[in-house]
């Protein structure tokens, strides 16, 4: 969550901070706001890397769980939590819950928003293959820019925010 006399800008201050005291390039260009992974593969031309998803989700004990995943691939939310060690099945968070945890909106939901879940809540899952990619895109905080990061640089920043990622094979 954002402390409360930040603004997203700040916010944003902080992520490009944290990819500078790390040695991590993070190429940001101008990615027109979209509602649908359909929609975000019509607008963004000619972008380099690979494209995700990011998807909040709870288990029964209300345990969240932000999945970043390949944008075409589908997840079986009836036997998801098996593959994770969830508390029972996976459902959606509500966009309350997301912007308290994360301090971002629907639309702008990445794996870069850890940077601000100070509690440590949310625990990340990255769909393995994409550490197959030599760049992978995510919204740095904000769903008008996409961010290109190398999957290794992806790992160390979310080790950064106190978390280790959990990598699943979903093939």
């Amino acid at each position: 969550m954002l402390p409360e006399a930040e603004t997203i800008e700040e916010a944003r201050k902080r992520l490009f901070q944290r990819f500078s005291e790390l040695h991590i390039v993070a190429v940001t260009v101008p990615y027109p706001a979209h509602r649908t992974v359909e929609e975000g593969k019509q607008l963004r031309g000619a972008m380099t890397g690979t494209f995700t998803k990011n998807l909040l989700l709870r288990d029964k004990k209300n345990k969240p769980f932000l999945f970043s995943i390949h944008e075409d691939r589908v997840l079986d939310l009836k036997t998801l939590h098996t593959r994770i060690g969830a508390s029972g099945r996976l459902g959606f968070a509500s966009s309350a819950h997301m912007i308290d945890l994360l301090g971002v909106s629907p639309g702008a939901l990445t794996p870069l928003a850890l940077i601000n879940d100070r509690a440590c809540a949310v625990t990340a899952v990255i769909d393995a293959s994409l550490m197959r990619s030599a760049q992978v895109n995510f919204h740095p905080l904000i769903n008008t820019e996409s961010t290109g990061l190398r999957p290794n640089d992806l790992l160390a920043f979310i080790r950064s925010c106190d978390r280790q990622p959990l990598l699943v094979d979903f093939d």
